[in-house]
């Protein structure tokens, strides 16, 4: 699978070119972990090549990865369905991507991985954060963990007690300094 996403953009040939395949868990947490336990996700990328060092890639996903709820730990089902396009131009002996929707790879690579991009891709379109829609749907046993556990806020009136009982020797000795 990912060896299909490496691009061999010195000889494609001009046109459109796609490369479908089935993106899974292993090809999220291949290069580092990351939050997605499992994945179901339908990957086309087409690339253009325009002229012999300008291309045109188009990634489209969609699908399902399943990461953990925030509120109970327990498998949360997201929908993906993202796409996203970028031009390359090979050129300079650099790679750079400071540019949005514009990435230049030196002119001597034979090969572009889109893998990186592919991935980002999916991963960005993850919400920040990922809760059961309904507190309902969320695991009971871990939810009565959680109420057993809180810990209760202190009221406003105790919390001024500090101030009532006398300040801080510290700041009398600041005060004094200011005051001169």
């Amino acid at each position: 699978m990912v060896d299909a996403l490496k691009l061999k953009i010195k000889t494609l040939p001009f046109g459109t070119h796609a490369v479908e395949c089935h993106l899974d868990e292993t090809f999220f947490n291949t290069e580092e972990q990351t939050e997605v336990r499992r994945a179901d996700v339908q990957l086309t990328l087409t690339v253009t090549r325009k002229s012999e060092t300008t291309y045109r890639l188009e990634v489209a996903c969609h699908g399902t990865v399943t990461t953990a709820c925030d509120r109970c730990l327990d498998d949360l089902d997201l929908p993906v369905d993202v796409g996203y396009r970028l031009n390359v131009e090979q050129m300079g002996t650099e790679l750079d991507d400071s540019n949005d929707g514009l990435l230049i790879v030196p002119a001597e690579w034979r090969e572009l991985d889109a893998a990186p991009i592919v991935r980002d891709t999916v991963l960005l379109a993850i919400p920040m954060t990922h809760c059961h829609e309904l507190e309902e749907d969320c695991n009971p046993d871990m939810l009565d963990m959680l109420d057993n556990h809180r810990v209760e806020a202190v009221p406003d009136d105790e919390d001024n007690e500090s101030e009532t009982t006398g300040t801080d020797p510290r700041w009398e000795a600041l005060k004094k300094l200011k005051e001169q």
